[in-house]
């Protein structure tokens, strides 16, 4: 009888046999207390005693008598118990790791377990079988094989007389295997029954891979981490070097030789934020047995050291405190504040020293350093000829490379004197119209501005969108005839406020008003200014949390989820490359309620998978690096064979053989040989019911009293006659 069922405790029903011979015992029923009983034997034993020692005779046929009452007052009875055979429980354990998950390992599996099913079946009902497969369902994530755990769980509501034994149908890879110590006094054959061992491949396999010995999880952009990683092989293994191909994120890729078992360093450079992805990969030998761990992906993120901001306000006014404010205030940011407070073409009679003014070291800002600043911020600045015109070249060219610049206008930027008639006309998203309006006004988000990272959190949840926001109004806007870019902020009858735009390799922010400072100084409630500027500069220095397209992945409950951002929110479709570089497309939709176009699909095997949005690529790897799974896959009966012998079991090498026969054995030292592989008889029963009768009818007892009383009087009346 075989039942196939997963590895889950479920209860055995009692498989009944045939009625086995009676068994009997006697059992005391007596007629009074056992106390009393007691007493009275305690009585004749005195009343014998003193009849040797006063009167030496007649003492045997009087015990005689006492014998015959103390019996019948026992009542001694007969027990008869009606016994019934159950059935043994035998566990057949199929390993079903990502390890096992090869096409000649499952077929010598299935094999294996096809002709253990039909040889127990042919015992009869002698004997129930649990065929358990370990897990259930086969997961491509699963890190270790634990066994033994289910073993116990499996034979937790089993008692240890019906357990006839184990048959393990695996490669021998088990990481739960019980410790020396303790399978002497657990996995014997009287607690388990003997273990049998089916291995499902050769004593020829051969493996090669790689393990990552030393990996960093985060690293500073622009420096160089360090890895160590060693190429492993099997002992037979003739080769003494290994070619590895080392990728980095989109280099081309890259070889070298190293020798086997030996660790190896490699130092790479982390070239941006986020995710930094280095793939090393070793070619496959012939006949290997998986090639799963011939590759390891690793994703180091890449932070950026402290950022460097550098804030020219054009003249002292009152929001320039709270850019600064904003700024100092950020544990992340380092920044460099300068305020022109006098224009060189203005007189003035007093001198420098006095004044203790320092002069505005342009050459060493805008030439020698200028690279070295993450951002620069130029508020309310114009021409003032403090700035030759090559700097403003200068500070294009920085933006265009991959910089990020900040123009805050004030009545200047609308003047003859603006910054716009300067080589940042080329990379500012927004010309001056020539206007300045002083009426108040309620900053706006915009459609895309809603969606956009940089102002998408600023409204509350439950604020209405349309109508008129819950902060205060500014009172001045510069007017702005818009180039390009993304306007997600405005104000006075709808005009540009906030423009964002990349411009090359870097981005450029156009504020068209500097009254951001009444919100901090709580003006009409205030509003948001700190988080505003917050992520308006992180954006700008390419935060990558804050990007507009921002793709994010996330591995869970066996299926990788797609979500990213979308300016439009029209559906799309992106390109993913598995672990074993077979391409397929993933179908993103909209959601309303969050903006965000999501996606999921399922993982199909460990390792590192590419989702292409055709403007960037983003990597998710399933499972962990290293998995112990993947650390050695060649069968092997080390594992397991100090558990089989000491239990009575026998290891079968099923990639040199077929699946032994089975037997069902009476209890002894080996339970297995060449061709067959035994399970423990153990003979179990139980009572089905008893049957109580006397040993003697009540008649018998009457007649042997009279007889034992009437001998007793005739004997000591003869020999009363012979002592006359």
């Amino acid at each position: 009888m075989t039942n196939t069922v997963p590895a889950a405790q479920i209860p055995i029903p009692d498989n009944i046999g045939n009625i086995s011979p009676l068994s009997m015992q006697i059992d005391l029923s007596p007629i009074l207390p056992i106390d009393q009983l007691l007493v009275l034997s305690a009585i004749i034993c005195v009343l014998t005693v003193l009849s040797l020692v006063i009167y030496r005779k007649g003492w045997i046929t009087r015990l005689a008598c006492a014998f015959a009452f103390m019996l019948a007052l026992s009542n001694p009875s007969i027990i008869e118990e009606q016994r019934q055979s159950v059935s043994d429980v035998a566990l057949v354990i199929i390993d079903q790791s990502p390890s096992q998950q090869t096409d000649k390992r499952q077929a010598l599996g299935k094999n294996a377990l096809e002709k253990i099913e039909t040889e127990i079946a042919k015992l009869g009902d002698d004997i129930q079988t649990r065929t358990i497969y370990a897990p259930e369902i086969a997961d491509p994530l699963q890190t270790k094989t634990e066994l033994f755990a289910i073993i116990e769980k499996q034979y937790e509501d089993v008692a240890p007389d019906r357990r006839t034994g184990v048959i393990i149908i695996t490669d021998g890879q088990v990481h739960d295997v019980p410790a020396l110590q303790n399978i002497s006094s657990a996995y014997n054959d009287k607690e388990y029954g003997p273990v049998h061992v089916l291995l499902t491949g050769d004593r020829k396999e051969i493996d090669r891979r790689i393990m990552i010995t030393e990996s960093p999880a985060y690293g500073i952009v622009g420096d160089q981490v360090t890895l160590e990683y060693v190429v492993k092989d099997t002992p037979s293994s003739i080769s003494e070097k290994a070619m590895v191909t080392i990728r980095e994120n989109d280099k081309p890729p890259r070889n070298v030789f190293v020798p086997i078992n030996t660790k190896q360093t490699l130092r790479v450079t982390l070239q941006h934020t986020g995710q930094n992805i280095i793939h090393l990969q070793t070619p496959a030998q012939d006949n290997e047995i998986t090639l799963v761990n011939n590759q390891v992906p690793i994703i180091i993120n890449g932070v950026r050291d402290r950022l460097k901001v550098l804030l020219v306000s054009g003249r002292p006014h009152a929001g320039e405190r709270t850019w600064r404010n904003i700024l100092t205030s950020d544990p992340g940011i380092d920044l460099v504040h300068f305020t022109i407070l006098r224009a060189p073409h203005k007189t003035d009679p007093t001198r420098s020293a006095e004044m203790s003014l320092i002069a505005f070291p342009v050459h060493e800002l805008f030439e020698k350093k200028l690279y070295k600043f993450d951002l620069i911020i130029f508020d309310r600045y114009t021409i003032m000829h403090i700035l030759p015109s090559a700097y403003f070249q200068n500070i294009a060219k920085y933006v265009k490379e991959g910089g990020a610049f900040l123009e805050v206008s004030g009545p200047e930027f609308a003047d003859k004197a603006s910054i716009y008639n300067t080589a940042l006309k080329d990379i500012l998203p927004a010309a001056p119209s020539g206007s300045v309006s002083n009426s108040a006004f309620y900053p706006q988000i915009t459609d895309i501005g809603l969606r956009h990272p940089v102002t998408e959190h600023l409204l509350p949840q439950n604020a209405d969108k349309t109508g008129q926001p819950p902060w205060g109004q500014w009172a001045r806007q510069i007017g702005l005839s818009k180039k390009s870019g993304n306007t997600i902020m405005e104000g006075d009858m709808g005009r540009p406020l906030l423009i964002l735009d990349r411009v090359g390799e870097g981005r450029v922010a156009q504020f068209s008003s500097d009254q951001i400072w009444l919100w901090s100084r709580g003006y009409q409630g205030g509003g948001p200014q700190a988080e505003l500027l917050r992520r308006l500069s992180h954006w700008l220095m390419k935060e990558p949390e804050l990007e507009e397209n921002a793709m994010t992945l996330r591995v869970s409950d066996g299926e990788i989820f797609v979500t990213r951002r979308s300016l439009t929110q029209a559906p799309m479709t992106i390109n993913v490359t598995d672990p074993e570089n077979n391409e397929t497309t993933l179908d993103l939709h909209v959601n309303q309620s969050t903006h965000r176009l999501n996606g999921h699909m399922p993982i199909s095997s460990a390792g590192i998978y590419a989702f292409d949005d055709g403007t960037q690529k983003r990597y998710a790897i399933a499972g962990t690096i290293n998995p112990k799974e993947f650390q050695a896959v060649i069968t092997t009966a080390d594992n397991l064979s100090p558990i089989s012998q000491h239990s009575g079991g026998g290891v079968y090498w099923l990639g040199e053989r077929s699946a032994p026969g089975v037997h069902h054995v009476s209890p002894r030292k080996d339970y297995s040989s060449s061709q067959w592989i035994g399970l423990k008889k153990n003979n179990s029963y139980v009572v089905s019911g008893t049957k109580q009768r006397p040993l003697f009818p009540s008649w018998l007892y009457a007649v042997f009293i009279a007889v034992v009383v009437i001998g007793s009087w005739w004997i000591e009346g003869r020999t009363s006659k012979k002592d006359s």
